[in-house]
């Protein structure tokens, strides 16, 4: 037999054995209307569902299911899915995670997933997919103009604020020009407030050995703009180089916001690069009762704004922008032989693939896109302000149970605790955490304010409401109760 018959007998065996890759349209049918019940029995399931399942053993079944040579059945497959993954840890699709910063699960960014996943568009390079850049550039654009930010600013969809934080130090490394020999020297101001990634940027970035300076902060853990100041003409005075500033429009701790404005008054005047850590807080702008306090976003060099936080999309999906795109565009250029076809496009600047480290990347704008052009964002405002105002009622009625309570919340996290008349509050407080993930109807989390252990309540699910609310309170209560009766401390 000739061998290029032989070569072409081995192709089509191989192309019958890969065939199960490529359903028809009856088999793909039937797989989404599987798949479909299966997530519509869950949302069934969720209003009434444990919150927080901490025995992790049925997780472990998933890693004895390995891959084989033999297909599986879909139905077990499913329901595999569902003791391992679904009914273990928090269910952060629930209304009842009120601990971290929620991410949310809007349904229709899911089908936006879906339409990226069966399109595979490549958003990674103009030239590939001119849709799909367009597609991120608009949104980019949209939250740039809502931070007030010029035309020439550029940004980039990432997996999360950490990623977003990374690309905005390197930025500001480059545009500083920062070397090896410099960064002994070199100066990094933020609070005790700030976002652990951030601190795990600089050291990513080559950065680790720079100066941290912990800028004092007022009784709501706000950065304090004179200590700023005076703490930068001391630094200058020592002979070392001040060159970032990091602030917060929203600290995952107590939800604070600095004061914006009046600290990019120095960074200014004193030519330091200012980045605002806004992954949780940045959306509020579009609220009325915050905007006010968000003045200063505009005044900044890069911040990151993570909609999987305070637009509710599911988790991977974080975006850092930066005022002087050009600047975006020089930490992270690159050239490529087997790219020249690409390169080729007057437009190839705005690449995402320019603008960040990943040249593979998810097509991550439809998540976004569809549930914005979909409901418009008059919903998404709706959501923020029921959101601040049930922290407010939750901030009130846990100081009229008896707790003591952190600063007012600026945003959406209310910080509190439980001083017993005998024994440690701290061991009481902690004693309290595990009590409420025991009983699992609602999940909230701790931390540490001023040395002391305290609870938090972070109100931002989309499918958090007034009654949430008053069931954490009726928990809270409950189990302090009980506590007490056993003689906790």
């Amino acid at each position: 037999m000739d061998s290029t018959d032989d070569l072409i007998r081995q192709v089509r065996e191989l192309q019958r054995a890969a065939a199960p890759l490529e359903p028809d349209a009856q088999q793909r049918r039937a797989l989404f209307e599987a798949v479909g019940s299966h997530a519509e029995g869950f949302l069934k399931r969720l209003p009434t569902a444990r919150v927080f399942e901490g025995d992790p053993g049925p997780a472990a079944e998933l890693g004895r299911r390995r891959p084989t040579e033999e297909p599986g059945v879909l139905d077990e497959l499913l329901h595999l899915f569902r003791v391992s993954v679904e009914d273990t840890g928090v269910k952060a699709a629930s209304g009842g995670h009120v601990a971290y910063i929620p991410g949310g699960g809007l349904y229709a960014s899911a089908l936006g997933d879906f339409l990226a996943a069966v399109t595979n568009e490549y958003a990674g390079v103009r030239f590939a997919g001119p849709g799909a850049v367009e597609m991120e550039n608009l949104l980019l654009r949209w939250m740039a103009n809502l931070a007030g930010y010029p035309a020439g600013a550029q940004g980039n969809l990432a997996s999360g604020g950490s990623i977003s934080n990374l690309i905005a130090v390197v930025t500001a490394r480059e545009a500083h020009g920062l070397r090896c020999a410099d960064v002994p020297k070199a100066v990094v101001y933020l609070t005790g407030q700030a976002h652990h990634s951030l601190e795990k940027a600089l050291r990513i970035a080559g950065l680790g050995e720079c100066v941290l300076r912990r800028v004092s902060t007022d009784m709501g853990q706000r950065m304090d703009p004179r200590a700023l100041q005076e703490t930068i003409a001391r630094d200058r005075a020592q002979g070392l180089r001040p060159w970032l500033v990091l602030a917060a429009a929203g600290s995952t701790d107590v939800g604070a916001i600095d004061p914006l404005e009046q600290i990019g008054r120095v960074t200014k005047a004193e030519r330091l690069w200012l980045h605002i850590d806004a992954a949780y807080g940045g959306f509020f702008v579009l609220c009325p009762q915050v905007r006010e306090r968000l003045r200063g976003l505009e005044l900044s060099d890069s911040l990151v704004m993570d909609p999987h936080k305070s637009l509710f999309l599911p988790y991977g999906l974080g975006a850092v922008l930066v005022r002087d795109g050009t600047a975006l565009a020089r930490a992270h250029q690159y050239r490529a032989d087997y790219m020249q076809d690409a390169l080729e496009d007057s437009r190839a600047a705005d690449s995402p693939a320019d603008l960040s480290p990943e040249l593979s990347k998810h097509f991550r704008g439809p998540r976004l896109w569809l549930p914005l052009l979909l409901h418009g964002v008059a919903p998404f405002r709706a959501c923020l302000e029921e959101k601040l105002l049930l922290t407010r009622y939750f901030h009130e009625r846990v100081r009229v149970l008896g707790f003591e309570v952190g600063p007012e919340p600026e945003l959406t996290v209310s910080t509190y605790r439980w001083v017993p008349k005998h024994g440690d509050p701290d061991a009481f407080n902690a004693a309290l955490v595990r009590a409420i993930h025991r009983d699992g109807r609602v999940f909230v989390s701790s931390t540490r304010i001023g040395g002391h252990n305290f609870l938090r309540l972070a109100v931002l699910h989309f499918r958090t409401h007034l009654e949430t609310i008053d069931l954490a309170l009726q928990v809270l209560a409950e189990k302090v109760a009980e506590l007490q009766s056993a003689g906790a401390h």
